[in-house]
């Protein structure tokens, strides 16, 4: 399944100033960009997707079901807003998918002899090396 396309009037994105390197620029000009989505009242998601992108997101989502998510590797605007969105698209797309269900199994009966047997082999071997029998 294909991770649904989130139209841009569903995204809220805001500057905010940009911490770290980059002279003199950085306290002028607001190069970060603030990433808003409203998860828990998307039309764009399904009910399954919501609810895996609750464990996705993780502290990301806010009590209220928005997701924020901030981008700051880049000195553009654009680029970060880009960079956002697409950490966005990423989210959603792992939380799209399937999980494989997983079905519980158990050792055969062969299995559980050969480990007794190693297990035997092994518990000689050490007998073999204590102090019990002089030389």
């Amino acid at each position: 399944m294909s991770s649904p396309i989130i139209p841009d009037d569903e995204l809220h994105v805001t500057y905010i100033l940009a911490s770290g390197p980059g002279g003199q620029n950085v306290n002028k000009v607001a190069t970060a960009a603030q990433l808003r989505f409203d998860a828990r009242n998307s039309p764009t998601l399904s009910g399954r997707v919501k609810h895996r992108l609750i464990e996705v997101a993780g502290s990301r989502m806010t009590a209220d079901g928005v997701i924020v998510l901030t981008a700051r590797r880049f000195r553009s605007q654009i680029r970060n807003r880009e960079d956002a969105v697409a950490r966005l698209q990423d989210m959603i797309a792992q939380a799209s998918t399937v999980q494989a269900y997983r079905v519980p199994t158990r050792p055969s009966r062969t299995q559980r002899k050969k480990r007794m047997d190693n297990k035997q082999h092994r518990s000689r071997i050490k007998q073999g090396r204590s102090g019990r029998y002089p030389e």
